[in-house]
């Protein structure tokens, strides 16, 4: 067997070879560099630092993020953080509706027997710091809300998985704003809720994406909502009526679930549309979901200024 060149081997040493599927123990994320160039890394962060919000230096990754990629030693200044994807890798993008029990209560709902599962257009997809574009036909009557999620990405495809085998299928996990309009989700959707969660940029994601190996119970974590810095939702995943490994397993039945796929879990109790009187965001509002161990996605609510064309 022909060996490398002394200079392949010396390379090799400073970089680490890995697969979507085999991913290493790192903190994915997709950000513009302040040479003005947008790169996969692995986020760098402090000593007992885990919001990967607050990353501002990574190792930058080549290669292909579900295929074979290199992490190397070359070292970046974080600029922005970006979706921690780019469009043409996600394949689709599941969503959970009444998946916390708390949830289903305030939404005066019986728990769901099966997963209610509904999608998303890949064009509602945002970064973590996105603003919020709120179009004109969401801007007639009131109705804008919001909902944190826990967002699992598949990395290897699954198909017919049991569900002690699922989480094996997960690249990581990040967390979500599944952002919601109820007046167009319940009532002029059609009795369909995709219509009133499907605008342009209604699913920031990020801040990155945490290796499923850095979480080992994803049902274990505490996921919560700001709004204009007021904490609204306050929960764990521990409420979710169905864990991430059984809603992976249940979605993998006769589908085939493939690299690159999002799913957003479902959110827990406090939203908005759930109080009395209803606390709807409006122009202006800043809203921060996060996840323990993952961070924070901050997105600024921005009305389009274009007159509805229906």
């Amino acid at each position: 067997m022909r060996r490398g060149s002394k200079k392949n081997q010396e390379e090799s040493q400073h970089r680490i070879d890995v697969t979507a599927a085999d991913c290493a123990d790192q903190r994915l994320i997709r950000f513009l560099a302040k040479d003005g160039s947008t790169y996969y890394g692995d986020a760098i962060l402090p000593s007992g630092v885990t919001d990967i919000a607050k990353a501002t230096q990574t190792r930058v990754i080549t290669g292909h993020i579900f295929g074979k990629h290199h992490v190397t030693d070359q070292v970046a200044e974080v600029r922005l953080l970006l979706a921690p994807l780019v469009r043409e890798d996600v394949k689709t993008v599941r969503c959970l509706g009444l998946n916390y029990e708390r949830h289903a209560k305030e939404s005066k709902m019986p728990l769901p027997q099966y997963p209610v599962l509904f999608y998303k257009p890949v064009t509602a997809l945002a970064g973590p710091f996105d603003e919020i574009p709120v179009p004109a036909p969401a801007q007639e009557v009131k109705g804008l809300d919001y909902e944190c999620e826990l967002v699992a990405v598949i990395g290897k495809e699954a198909r017919n998985v049991p569900e002690a085998e699922a989480l094996n299928h997960v690249l990581g996990y990040a967390v979500g704003n599944d952002v919601s309009h109820r007046e167009w989700q319940l009532k002029r959707g059609g009795g369909q809720w995709a219509l009133g969660k499907g605008f342009d940029g209604w699913a920031p994601f990020g801040p990155g994406i945490v290796a499923s190996r850095l979480i080992k119970d994803p049902q274990a974590l505490m996921i919560s909502t700001k709004l204009n810095g007021k904490t609204v939702q306050d929960s764990s995943t521990d409420d979710m009526i169905f864990g991430v490994a059984s809603v992976i397993s249940f979605l993998s039945q006769g589908t085939t679930l493939l690299p690159g796929d999002i799913i957003f879990t479902g959110t827990p109790q406090g939203v908005g549309s759930g109080r009395s009187p209803p606390l709807w965001l409006k122009n202006g509002d800043v809203v921060e979901v996060s996840l323990e161990g993952v961070g924070s996605c901050m997105n600024k609510i921005a009305y389009a200024n274009s007159k509805p064309r229906l």
